[in-house]
């Protein structure tokens, strides 16, 4: 497949027969074309064009980066892309580099399908599930992001090609896969505990079958924790989709419960943030801010959720009890099971 041509890449769960599928199947590399940032807190997008005439199926995404170079890296599927040109810079409110277009991500129809940071493993997919991509579906082309924290790597002339392999197949899987992503925006004072939440009700007449979440935030974040939400008479109940130490590498693990979300439900995620800076931090997008987010990977039978993404205005605008949520499990969204967490698995603390 040339570059212009098909690509297909795929997600996670650790399935030793999924991943032992998805070995043989087709493997397609979309890189970074060796750039070079010069300035921290760099975004750059790179985009493919899928084959129009031609549907493709994504099982799989192999990881070409490290921590070190990248901080993290998303994939977007996209009906057009945000720019034309092979490189530009996509960072919104980060630098840009000079001498480069800076433009959105997408140009329209912009979805996430995956993520990754913290040298997060392979994510393979479910035996039969993938993202369908290229021919009449609503992604024509796949857009690459990385973002680039730092540039001491680069200053003595190094190029970077960080991306991922996609691994896919042209035969027609019987599940499609989807991702909703929950976020928030808002803010955390100094030298304190805040929680930032977001919650969406499922409005579309779909069954969906969750399988994997990944967890994201900046150095602050504690637990980063999602459910599903029922209303039974007057209560609600809530299940949990999944929830972990986003300080551990930021992989899609598999979900807590076997659990399907249908019209009616509602989708919640928590962000428990701990600031011990004598600033306010606030949403955004370099290593001064942070960020909230949960994602919730799922397939359908069919046709995946129109709704993309969910998103709250955060701290001090929203919180769940303002939302009309109750019997929330406060100490349960907030805590970890003893020997889970970053610490006590010795990992390095997030350095963003």
């Amino acid at each position: 497949m040339a570059r212009q041509a098909g690509v297909c890449a795929a997600l996670l769960v650790g399935v030793l027969a999924s991943l032992a599928a998805a070995e043989s199947y087709e493997k397609f590399p979309l890189l970074m074309p060796n750039v070079r940032p010069e300035k921290a807190e760099t975004y750059f997008c790179t985009p493919i064009r899928i084959d129009p005439t031609q549907e493709y199926y994504v099982t799989a995404f192999e990881p070409n980066a490290t921590m070190d170079t990248a901080h993290h890296m998303l994939l977007y599927g996209c009906e057009t892309p945000g720019s034309d040109e092979e490189v530009w810079n996509c960072g919104e409110m980060a630098l840009s580099q000079p001498g480069l277009a800076t433009a959105s991500v997408c140009g329209s129809g912009s979805q996430v399908i995956y993520a990754w940071a913290r040298d997060a493993p392979k994510l393979v997919l479910p035996e039969g599930v993938a993202f369908r991509v290229g021919g009449k579906s609503n992604i024509q082309y796949l857009v690459l992001q990385v973002h680039y924290a730092s540039v001491e790597r680069f200053k003595d002339g190094s190029t970077d090609d960080s991306g991922v392999f996609l691994y896919y197949t042209e035969t027609p899987q019987p599940k499609a896969a989807g991702v909703l992503l929950m976020g928030t925006g808002g803010r955390i004072n100094p030298n304190s505990v805040e929680y930032m939440e977001t919650a969406c009700t499922i409005q579309e007449d779909k069954v969906i079958h969750p399988f994997a979440f990944r967890t994201h935030t900046h150095a602050l974040g504690r637990v980063v924790s999602g459910y599903k939400v029922t209303r039974k008479g007057s209560a609600d109940e809530w299940e949990l989709i999944g929830k972990k130490d986003p300080q551990l590498p930021q992989m899609f693990y598999p979900v807590a419960n076997d659990l399907t979300l249908t019209k009616g439900d509602t989708v919640a995620a928590r962000c428990t943030m701990e600031s011990n800076r004598d600033r306010t931090t606030r949403v955004g997008s370099t290593n001064e801010d942070e960020m909230c987010n949960f994602y919730v990977m799922y397939w359908a039978a069919k046709e995946t959720l129109s709704q993309k993404s969910c998103f709250s205005l955060g701290p001090p605008f929203y919180y769940w009890n303002r939302g009309g949520l109750g019997n929330i499990p406060d100490r349960d969204a907030s805590s970890l099971p003893v020997g889970t967490s970053a610490k006590e698995s010795g990992v390095a603390p997030h350095q963003i």
